[in-house]
């Protein structure tokens, strides 16, 4: 039983940022780079809101402290890797066409570089929760929620999309000086995370739920962002899965 959930809560987390990978990066090398460098950009947001909560002793008690600095300092280190992208766009554009072609596609470095971030994010904050669920026993034993590990695994891949939208939203927002639509980028981060400090109480359905409606949200607006509309999405629809597959 043990066994079932683990795989079920990793599939549910992650089988869909899998499925991103291997159909749109996994046969691209230069976007498996780029996912990467993302993902290591995420590293430092997290090692440095860990310096800082370990700096200041008398708030370590304090969760929200630690989480408002680490939704600062990744929006942050998102805003860095957009810098270094557009510096090295001229540099892409003089290796090879295929590299010539993702350079001046913004929003697939957008949507590389969220995709990164989510699956990082989510890596990090899912794992030691798979890991005690393999075992021994299982949550509920001590009167706790038997709804943990599935509302855990719910909220990793609500994360991980919201990234992948928040990275479209952000680049584009930076894009087009926008810097009103940055701060609902930074606003919604920080709401969302804030949200999840519910879960100790076993508030499940006031955390998720909104947090979903969030998601639902932010994935139309930067679905329009990239430049969606109601008759390419009717057209997506209506295609063939091969014919979408050559058309990539």
């Amino acid at each position: 039983m043990t066994v079932m959930e683990f795989f079920g809560c990793t599939f549910l987390a992650f089988g869909p940022a899998f499925a991103m990978f291997i159909l749109t990066i996994a046969k691209d090398p230069v976007r498996i780079i780029l996912l990467i460098a993302s993902a290591f950009f995420w590293l430092l947001s997290l090692l440095l809101s860990s310096l800082l909560w370990y700096a200041v002793v008398p708030l370590r008690k304090h969760l929200v402290f630690g989480l408002v600095f680490s939704v600062i300092f990744q929006e942050c280190f998102r805003f860095f890797y957009y810098k270094i992208l557009r510096n090295a766009e001229s540099g892409l554009k003089k290796v090879t066409e295929a590299e010539a072609q993702l350079a001046n596609n913004r929003t697939v470095l957008a949507y590389v570089s969220g995709l990164g971030f989510g699956l990082m994010s989510g890596a990090f904050s899912l794992v030691n929760v798979l890991a005690d669920s393999i075992g021994p026993g299982t949550v509920g034993l001590r009167g706790d929620s038997n709804h943990f590990f599935i509302t855990s695994a719910l909220t990793t891949l609500a994360f991980i999309l919201l990234h992948i939208f928040w990275g479209v939203t952000f680049f584009q927002a930076l894009d087009q000086k926008c810097y009103w639509k940055i701060a609902v980028i930074v606003c919604s981060h920080m709401g969302v995370s804030l949200l999840t400090l519910l879960n100790p109480q076993q508030q499940y359905v006031e955390t998720i739920l909104p947090i979903y409606i969030v998601m639902v949200v932010t994935g139309v607006w930067a679905y329009t962002a990239a430049g969606g509309t109601i008759m390419s999405l009717q057209y997506c629809l209506s295609c063939r899965p091969s014919t979408l597959m050559v058309a990539d």
